[in-house]
């Protein structure tokens, strides 16, 4: 497994950030595996949102710790009521995802969008009914292969959360990508990593989270102490 370039799995902690964006790994994979695209994404979306967005990469068995993160960065109810989440996920991340979202559910905490890639379903998850606190869902899949991600998923209330659409991917071989990934997973589940190391695939989902995010600039500036919004207004 990668490890060189340390995770950007933190930012945004002092303040009530203005989004949330959180990436669950599959399997067993690290969060802080530099080769794997949820990583990969993350940073670079990091990198064009260095205020006012916390993300955060996880072991798809964290889910209770994402939640907790998450309460504790919305701190009171309007926070919550306002929030702005972004769930991405890949393998059993993805149903990690479906996961948290229904917990934060419970807290009567909104989900702006969630990504869902090749997902598996975990022992005691749902991943195929999203739940009516999201906005918005998108499912990538592929079918091919010992190992393959659901087809379709469906809103638990269709007035309320909008599928944007379940995306079937195909593969004959692996992208050159998956070469750093473990040869037993390149052997065993190559169709299952290849949509997880597909780069066109990940720029779509990037862009569909920056999208949801907004202009960096934007973001920068609600997030911005008073002071510092009066500075930069007064210089304009």
């Amino acid at each position: 497994m990668g490890g060189a370039a340390p995770a950007r799995k933190e930012g945004c902690t002092e303040e009530t950030p203005q989004a949330i964006v959180i990436g669950f790994m599959g399997g067993n994979v690290a969060p802080d595996d530099a080769t794997r695209n949820e990583l990969i994404v993350s940073n670079r979306l990091h990198a064009s949102y260095p205020h006012g967005v916390h993300f955060q990469v996880l072991e798809n068995r964290r889910v209770e710790d994402a939640h907790q993160k998450v309460l504790q960065l919305l701190r009171d109810q309007n926070s919550k009521a306002h929030a702005r989440i972004i769930l991405y996920g890949h393998s059993w991340g993805a149903s990690a995802v479906v996961t948290l979202a229904d917990e934060l559910k419970q807290d009567g905490i909104p989900v702006l969008l969630t990504i869902q890639v090749d997902s598996v379903q975990k022992k005691g998850q749902n991943d195929r009914l999203i739940p009516d606190n999201v906005a918005r869902a998108i499912n990538f899949y592929q079918p091919d292969g010992m190992l393959h991600g659901r087809p379709a998923i469906s809103a638990a209330n269709p007035a309320r959360t909008q599928i944007l659409g379940n995306f079937r991917y195909a593969y004959k071989e692996a992208p050159p990508s998956c070469s750093t990934y473990p040869w037993y997973e390149r052997m065993f589940i190559k169709t299952h990593i290849a949509i997880e190391c597909d780069p066109v695939l990940w720029t779509r989902i990037e862009n569909l989270i920056r999208d949801s995010l907004g202009q960096p600039d934007q973001i920068a500036a609600h997030a911005a102490p008073e002071g510092a919004k009066g500075a930069a207004q007064s210089e304009n």
